[in-house]
């Protein structure tokens, strides 16, 4: 007698639900022979108990067991056939992750016992390996997600307001001396009142956290003494990463979210739901391999192997119904139980491919768009896989928005100075209409940046053309190699004055072009201040000082720079408008709500557009035709090339100059016709109207 009470129980919710007496287990598998819950002691190395599944509802086994409480450790073991050849890989020696598990205890201890096969055999996966791998596996936790939220409300910021700004917990918050030292790298740590004032300054409106659900580091990295840093192989779809927190991660990060609320910020997750850590073939059985691996993954070659979409060894499959459950029910449990305001979903394209191709009318987009609970919310789309038709930007269904990699190459290339870029700035400028403006998608789609945690850094981008990987243990052979970087004539650190200004004055014109763009603008964590990661552009693997920012060393001048924009595009409309805009003549006024010019004010003719040297570009910019009427207008110009004798249009008497990357601090200043445009810079104008006011 194992001195437990159960009972059948029901088949939902599922995972572990506290009940009045005890806890229910509702576990999914359609092809399980058997299935067995295992309690473990508090401290997770003795087995207590095991006790099997007697009760199942079609593919649901459930399970109720009087007593329980939260903060119990448990595990799954799941009996049937191991017969690779047809995808089935059932090994009952193997203790299994919940993958409904709130939360997770101890980390996973590399061993050859948590290969469902054994290492080396003649007969490679298809041996079997019965060794208990109990003592390697993380256990999953029965977890009491109830938290006192008082008067906490979603900031619902609407995405034409929205600055992205994408951070890491640790990288951001680790080296800060305004944090005591046990809450660096924590999601405490994130919400301390220096990082929120930190936030406001910088004018940021929401915070788009890397992936914070429960991971692991690959053995191959562990292996070289590296760890995973970015957290891109999800292991606990329902968990918060332990390494971020400490006793109580769910409630340190459900704490988190409450304190950024409070000061009107809001929190979005980078969440991986293409694919899980386990791998290919060759990778270790820890819970859905185990549990039931032809419905989890999507399998080839009669189910021995593994589709690949992602890159990382499999592909979760969202065309099953139990698959497309976890994965709602996941994006749900966030939500409602940690207040989560958005979603980026890595590689997204995996999660829409049916077996046809990839179908914005799919059934996650379908399940997606229905879903009251996640009706609210921000979802963004890394809309590219390296799977077959893979790159969609602009194939996604509203209301997703979408990374925009044309609008990254784009700017680089412009103001590097490639010859041709003038008609690719320019629909970049304007919120790529060319991908966005169909089916009624408005011109927010676009989230614009110039650099993302996977790449060069800003300050990286203007101090190296080549990568400088070495450090990841793949002799540089990882990472990107077109980068589309500009040195400014010396390739990493320089202390001379000129490249230093120029390097200075490069990074203040890609950040002005983002929050003078139509669109979303996402900044990455430490651009702001100048963090370099040494060259480094794939820096997966560097959960060391290389990427944690060092704010002791921040460009202050640099940060202020950034908060002058944010605060221009948050006082002008024209810079954030829903509308896609293309020259159309207002009622209001009668003139166009957007107007090229050349730097004598012409407008350009299509030789010009075509001139490889077209490279002072004005932009005069009024409210959409058909939006609202509002009086707000600027005239912008990039000059991506020599000095230039600029003329200002006539459609104002004067114009106040009120933004020059060239002099950053510069006063507003008033002009009438003519003046003189350095080199390589970025003007402001707003209208001067009659009475002395804009």
């Amino acid at each position: 007698m194992s001195g437990y009470a159960t009972s059948a129980g029901r088949p939902w919710p599922m995972g572990a639900t506290l009940t009045d007496d005890g806890v229910n287990f509702a576990v999914f598998s359609a092809h399980a022979t058997a299935m067995e819950l295992c309690l473990y002691s508090p401290d997770g190395r003795r087995e207590q108990a095991r006790l099997p599944f007697a009760d199942r509802e079609g593919d649901v086994w459930h399970l109720h067991v009087a007593g329980l409480s939260a903060g119990q450790l448990y595990g799954l073991r799941a009996y049937g056939l191991y017969a690779p050849d047809e995808g089935l890989r059932f090994n009952p020696h193997k203790l299994l992750i919940d993958p409904y598990a709130r939360g997770l205890a101890g980390r996973l201890r590399w061993s050859d016992a948590v290969m469902g096969y054994k290492i080396g055999a003649s007969r490679g996966d298809g041996s079997f390996d019965p060794r208990d791998s109990a003592f390697a596996v993380p256990k999953s936790v029965v977890v009491d997600p109830g938290f006192h939220w008082g008067n906490d409300r979603p900031p619902l910021i609407p995405m034409a307001d929205t600055v992205i700004y994408e951070a890491h917990v640790k990288a951001l918050t680790m080296r800060h001396p305004g944090i005591p030292q046990a809450m660096r790298g924590t999601y405490a740590g994130l919400a301390h009142p220096v990082m929120i004032e930190h936030f406001k300054r910088l004018g940021v409106t929401t915070v788009e956290l890397l992936p914070v659900q429960a991971y692991f580091d690959d053995r191959f990295l562990v292996a070289k003494g590296l760890r995973n840093h970015w957290g891109y192989q999800t292991m606990g779809f329902f968990a918060p990463e332990q390494r971020y927190g400490t006793a109580a991660p769910l409630r340190e990060m459900q704490a988190m979210v409450k304190a950024l609320h409070a000061a009107g910020l809001e929190v979005v997750m980078d969440v991986v739901y293409n694919h899980t850590g386990e791998g290919d073939a060759w990778g270790p059985t820890l819970s859905f391999r185990g549990l039931d691996n032809t419905s989890y993954y999507r399998l080839i070659q009669g189910g021995r192997h593994y589709a690949n979409d992602a890159g990382t060894g499999n592909t979760l499959d969202l065309t099953n119904p139990a698959v497309l459950r976890m994965v709602m029910d996941s994006l749900r449990y966030w939500v409602q139980e940690v207040h989560i305001d958005g979603f980026r979903f890595d590689l997204c394209s995996v999660l829409g491919r049916e077996p046809n191709g990839f179908d914005p009318q799919g059934g996650f987009f379908d399940a997606m768009r229905q879903d009251p609970v996640l009706a609210g919310v921000k979802l963004i789309a890394e809309p590219w896989d390296i799977g077959p038709g893979g790159y969609q930007l602009g194939a996604y269904p509203a209301p997703f928005s979408e990374w925009n990699d044309k609008y990254r190459d784009g700017m680089r290339r412009f103001w590097r100075n490639d010859a041709g870029l003038a008609p690719e700035f320019s629909r970049r400028l304007l919120g790529s209409a060319d991908k966005f403006d169909h089916a009624r998608r408005p011109a927010t789609s676009s989230v614009n940046f110039i650099t993302s945690h996977d790449g060069f850094t800003l300050e990286d981008l203007v101090s190296y053309t080549i990568k400088r990987n070495l450090a990841n243990g793949e002799d540089n052979r990882d990472g990107h190699d077109d980068n589309h970087a500009d040195n400014m004539g010396v390739e990493g650190p320089s202390a001379d004055p000129a490249i230093r200004a120029a390097r200075d004055l490069r990074k203040r014109n890609l950040l002005a072009t983002l929050l003078l763009s139509q669109g979303t603008p996402m900044l990455l964590a430490g651009d702001e201040l100048g963090h370099s990661q040494a060259g480094n552009n794939n820096a997966y693997a560097q959960d060391n000082d290389l990427t944690r920012i060092d704010w002791g060393m921040a460009d202050k001048a640099l940060i202020a720079f950034v908060a002058r924009l944010t605060a221009l595009r948050k006082a002008h409309p024209v810079l954030r408008q829903k509308q896609f805009l293309h020259s159309q003549k207002r009622l209001s006024d009668g003139l166009p709500d957007v107007i090229w010019r050349r730097a004598d004010a012409a407008i350009p003719s299509p030789n010009d557009w075509h001139d490889p040297a077209f490279r002072c570009i004005g932009l005069e910019l009024r409210m959409a035709a058909q939006g609202p009427d509002q009086p707000d207008a600027l005239y912008v110009v990039f000059n991506g090339g020599g000095a230039v004798a600029l003329r200002l249009p006539e459609t104002a008497a004067q114009w106040r100059l009120i933004l020059d990357t060239t002099r950053p601090d510069l006063a507003p200043e008033l002009h009438t016709a003519r003046l003189e445009m350095p080199p390589q810079s970025i003007f402001v104008f707003e209208p001067l109207l009659t009475g002395g006011s804009t």
